[in-house]
């Protein structure tokens, strides 16, 4: 018997049957939305760097918050899409914009850090939504509890490490967050899908949920790596 002399069926891998056929078309438009999320945050930190347009401020970060309370506020309808779409369009620029100090900062260390951090960040958040698409449904929703409770310590830490200036408690954080924000693709997919399911198809705000995801991950990595490299550079 030869075991190398197997037929895949290909098509198996992208059939979710767990889920509605309404709820994959829901998806198709969240992840669209993330995808063109993506694009112009790329857009917004590139032109950033390059042409020093902006600077990282109580102004922009007000900016990005004020467009998610907007965004927030404006309910769901055909006749609000176009203006909501503008909303996550303009949020996800200034989130790009406002990546800049992070993004010079690695660049200064090593600019390989970079592309090496998108990679990582990109592999990561597929990954774990795929996990979540694949998983039997609700399967996740129970790290709800667990992800808040990390977050909470995540920041009560980090206050008190204002304080004690630990390197080691402020590597810790980022290597915790990085697992929590992981934990959240999980989450936040799964909860897309039963939100959708029971009715909820608000793909513009469930698009801003996992591009979060995907933004702090991206964030995490980026520190991460940029502490390494800065070690390695010290040593020599």
């Amino acid at each position: 018997m030869n075991v190398f002399d197997r037929s895949i069926n290909f098509d198996a891998l992208f059939k979710f049957s767990h889920i509605s056929a309404s709820t994959q078309e829901h998806l198709k438009r969240v992840y669209g939305s993330f995808a063109l999320c993506m694009f112009v945050a790329a857009v917004g930190a590139y032109v950033n760097v390059v042409a020093h347009l902006f600077q990282f401020s109580l102004l922009t970060g007000l900016g990005s918050l004020g467009l998610m309370v907007w965004l927030t506020s404006t309910p769901h309808s055909r006749d609000t899409e176009q203006k909501r779409l503008g909303m996550l369009v303009g949020f996800a620029f200034l989130t790009g914009i406002n990546l800049r100090p992070l993004l010079e900062m690695c660049i200064s260390i090593n600019p390989s850090i970079l592309p090496t951090a998108f990679l990582g960040t990109a592999t990561i958040f597929s990954c774990f939504s795929l996990s979540a698409l694949y998983a039997r449904r609700r399967s996740f929703l129970y790290l709800g509890g667990f992800l808040l409770s990390g977050l909470t310590l995540i920041f009560l830490s980090s206050l008190v490490n204002i304080f004690m200036g630990s390197v080691w408690l402020f590597t810790a954080n980022l290597y915790v967050g990085l697992m929590v924000m992981c934990g959240f693709v999980l989450f936040d997919t799964q909860l897309i899908i039963e939100k959708a399911e029971s009715g909820d198809k608000d793909y513009i705000w469930h698009c801003v949920d996992l591009f979060l995801d995907f933004v702090n991950i991206f964030r995490e990595l980026l520190l991460i790596l940029g502490m390494t490299e800065s070690k390695k550079k010290e040593k020599k």
